[in-house]
């Protein structure tokens, strides 16, 4: 697939540190309950932290007791890739940043009391979040 962001292996190792891309770029996923992000409760933008572009907002966010952060919805739909994931034995859907194709996480379907019963389980590592007073 071709992304609006597209950039080689190495450009991405210049822009990203080793951990990012490992999860950003490699599909690895932070240790659960260590993201910075898990525990952000002010209002603002969650955006890709590869390419910068939208992804979700504040007020779909939800504790899911998980150790990641979640939302139940992306900013627009096709702000995101979703893409079947049949890694580790498991049936699951990976969600990728729709304009550069980096990792962000997996969706699954238990958001239970959320209005779309979706669960957007995100790692910190690849999102960028701005508070609504900054942006």
């Amino acid at each position: 697939m071709t992304y609006a962001v597209n950039k080689t292996d190495e450009q991405w190792r210049e822009e990203l540190d080793s951990t990012q891309y490992a999860v950003l770029r490699e599909a690895a996923t932070e240790r659960p309950w260590t993201g910075e992000l898990l525990d952000e409760h002010r209002a603002g933008l969650y955006t890709c932290a590869a390419c910068g572009a939208e992804l979700f907002r504040s007020g779909t966010k939800f504790d899911s007791h998980c150790g990641w952060p979640s939302f139940y919805e992306s900013v627009r739909p096709e702000a995101v890739q979703l893409i079947e994931d049949h890694s580790l034995g498991m049936e699951r859907t990976e969600v990728r940043c729709a304009a550069c194709g980096s990792h962000l996480g997996h969706v699954f379907p238990d958001g239970f009391g959320t209005p779309t019963g979706d669960r957007y389980c995100m790692n910190s590592i690849s999102l960028q979040f701005t508070p609504e007073e900054d942006a």
